[in-house]
């Protein structure tokens, strides 16, 4: 009985003194505040990027949307029909008689910043233009504030 008690008492005293201490966990502690501060700056800056992509990639859903509402009635919606007229039947202008029920998209997507996409048809450089506003939400800007177009997706 005295073997299982000093054997019990070396047990509980090894568990005792395995925690860490306090300079440990302040090591640790520093080691993830300088990662951080090495990562952080990198992510946080490539939010506008992957918002300005996004947006991309709507506008060539939306073109792709165009192109199939084009080949069914033989022309594009008309400006004053927006972009509109791809999820409902348009009832102003020449109203197309074979609209595909149901529609050529299931919703109209906002762009990454909560805006509504601009159409224009006919545009001055083509059959149509479709324009997300970028982050400030106005016409024009530079850099992250530049406007998105089905004209200039290449860039960037």
């Amino acid at each position: 009985m005295r073997y299982m008690t000093r054997v019990t008492r070396r047990i509980h005293q090894s568990a005792d003194e395995h925690g860490f201490t306090f300079i440990e966990i302040m090591v640790v502690v520093a080691i993830l505040a300088i990662l951080a501060a090495l990562v952080v700056p990198r992510i946080m800056g490539r939010t506008d990027d992957a918002k300005r992509t996004a947006a991309k990639v709507q506008i060539r859903n939306i073109e792709g949307a165009l192109q199939l509402y084009k080949l069914d009635n033989g022309v594009y919606p008309s400006t004053e029909q927006g972009l509109k007229a791809l999820i409902e039947k348009p009832s102003v202008g020449v109203v197309p008689k074979k609209w595909k029920v149901g529609g050529y998209l299931p919703n109209l997507p906002e762009d990454p910043w909560g805006n509504t996409y601009k159409y224009l048809s006919p545009s001055k450089k083509g059959d149509y233009e479709i324009t997300c506003l970028g982050t400030d939400g106005e016409v024009g800007g530079e850099g992250i504030n530049a406007d998105i177009t089905n004209w200039n997706l290449e860039k960037d």
